[in-house]
């Protein structure tokens, strides 16, 4: 994949992630609250944090992908556990 399109796309990923954020009351109304989260992480504004913990997310991935870290990320945490020792070296 080309520099400039992963760049593009990766500012892309960030910006839904950003746009999960600003607007959680808006996927609140739509998609309706988390039980676990309502249950977990507070009273009523469990999903709204869970709703913003997820868009926070979201953006870190794409700041990852935007600059070419997410190979690199991927490997060192969850590819520890996922990939066969032979893969890692």
């Amino acid at each position: 994949m080309s520099v400039i399109l992963r760049f593009f796309g990766g500012m892309l990923i960030t910006f839904i992630g950003g746009s999960i954020v600003f607007k959680t009351e808006w996927i609140l109304q739509n998609f309706g609250s988390i039980q676990w989260a309502d249950e977990h992480l507070g009273f009523e504004g469990g999903s709204r944090l869970f709703y913003k913990l997820i868009g926070v997310f979201v953006c870190f991935m794409g700041i990852l992908v935007a600059f070419g870290l997410f190979k690199g990320f991927f490997v060192s945490t969850a590819g520890q556990f996922l990939l066969p020792k032979s893969a890692l070296q």
